[in-house]
């Protein structure tokens, strides 16, 4: 099994205090960067054709989760009134 990538486990951060949104807003639009940097390295992986499909299409999921995050941050109090 040569091409099985080991995931590391980090150690649990620090219990972070006093978040505000734009220190989570900021995250997110490096998650969301990372995520489609991600997605366009995987797209050109010399993988089996169905397990880059795949990878990609769960790295565009992930994509759609953050932006739906980033969504939910920028509404602020307007969510739930009606």
């Amino acid at each position: 099994m040569s091409n099985v990538v080991p995931f590391l486990r980090r150690q649990p951060a620090a219990p972070l205090r006093g978040c505000d949104v734009v220190s989570v807003a900021d995250g997110l639009f490096a998650a969301l960067e990372q995520l489609q940097t991600l997605s366009a390295c995987a797209a050109t992986m010399e993988r089996p054709r169905l397990e880059v499909e795949r990878t990609v299409q769960n790295l565009l999921d992930a994509v759609g989760a953050v932006e739906r995050a980033l969504d939910c941050i920028g509404e602020g109090d307007e969510v739930g009134q009606g």
